[in-house]
């Protein structure tokens, strides 16, 4: 029980400190890629924060499954270099003895990870799809800013206001500048609110202002001044997409025989099954041998891992394109990779025994 704790313990603090550094690299690359597309317009800056939260529960089952590789082969690796390995099999523990705590600590990660990857994911994916839709089919007047110009998504309108009044609904100092044609018109009132009509139609009431038109470069300019000015909110609705595969619920995958929708339900049910095998996978290449680097472990547990996931990616991408049965899918990836951790852990209990016999 204490051989077990210390170990569970071991890898729960290294995992969490893993998903912790992950989460800040996952965090900031979202952060530069949403805002680089807020800024050219493909995404709506309100739904920045919305979408880097979606984003973090997409990443959390392949987060989850990295922290439990690192987290047994780093607590292991540092056992065999402070010579604590040598303590547990002189107490007569082989190595097969790490498979037990293991488990304990994986499989209730990959029952987090199961959930995630099942239900989590997919509603995640479909509801930052949807948020962006519900911003996007907003008008344009609901997005302004007081003290921002904020540019129309057609790039012919900039919008400014300058403060607001006491009241909230009316604001003070409004500039407009919009293209027609290739006349310019410019507009700046010192008043201005949002009025709904019987019928249900909005406008923009601007008070006590003045409009300039004309063509940039030539002297027909014209100027009115106006007490009241009128401008009709056209509505804009956001069309529906049908749902990708990753936005689709893991039930309607199941009711669907696409090859798309079977490579992701594939691709879903991989990713626990990913965290018990790579958790167990880690046991064997923890080993170090004093006499060798202290380093080449990891670094052949890292190319372990990566080959891994792409082969995972590869079948599943083979799956998609149906140049391999969908029954089959990723499967082959996992039995290959049981087989190397059956192979490991025999080489570690019985391979010194084979070389001694032998000779």
């Amino acid at each position: 029980m204490i051989f077990h704790r210390s170990l569970i313990r071991e890898f729960s603090l290294i995992a969490i400190a893993v998903v912790g550094v992950l989460l800040a690299i996952i965090l900031t690359r979202l952060m530069i890629l949403l805002l680089g597309q807020a800024a050219v317009g493909e995404v709506v800056p309100e739904a920045v924060l919305g979408l880097i939260a979606f984003g973090i529960l997409n990443y959390m089952p392949v987060l989850l499954g990295i922290a439990v590789f690192v987290a047994v082969l780093l607590a292991l690796t540092r056992s065999y270099r402070d010579s604590e390995m040598t303590v547990w099999f002189s107490s007569g523990l082989s190595i097969a003895a790490w498979v037990r705590p293991v488990l304990q600590f994986s499989l209730p990660v990959a029952l987090v990870c199961a959930l995630l990857s099942l239900v989590v994911a997919p509603w995640s994916q479909a509801q930052s799809v949807e948020y962006q839709r519900l911003l996007e089919s907003r008008d344009e007047v609901s997005s302004v800013t007081p003290g921002v110009f904020r540019e129309s998504r057609n790039s012919d309108r900039v919008f400014f206001v300058d403060k607001l009044s006491e009241r909230d609904d009316v604001v003070n100092n409004i500039f407009v500048q919009s293209w027609q044609g290739n006349r310019l018109g410019v507009m700046v009132a010192q008043r201005g609110y949002i009025e709904t009509a019987a019928n249900g139609d909005r406008f923009i009431v601007l008070l006590n202002g003045r409009r300039y038109e004309g063509t940039p470069g030539r002297l027909d300019y014209r100027t009115v001044d106006f007490d009241r000015y009128a401008i009709r909110i056209e509505p804009r609705e956001a069309k529906r997409t049908a749902p990708s595969s990753k936005a689709m619920g893991t039930l309607e995958l199941l009711a669907q025989h696409k090859p798309e929708q079977i490579a992701e339900l594939h691709w879903r049910v991989a990713l626990p099954l990913a965290v018990l095998i790579m958790g167990l996978f880690a046991v064997p290449l923890a080993f170090v041998n004093p006499r060798s680097g202290r380093s080449w472990n990891l670094i052949f547990a890292v190319l372990v891992y990566v080959l891994y996931n792409n082969l995972l990616s590869i079948f599943q991408a083979w799956t998609a394109q149906q140049r391999i049965p969908g029954w089959v899918g990723l499967w082959p990836v996992h039995a290959t990779m049981l087989l190397l951790v059956a192979v490991l852990f025999w080489r570690q209990l019985h391979g010194f025994r084979w070389r001694a016999l032998a000779r």
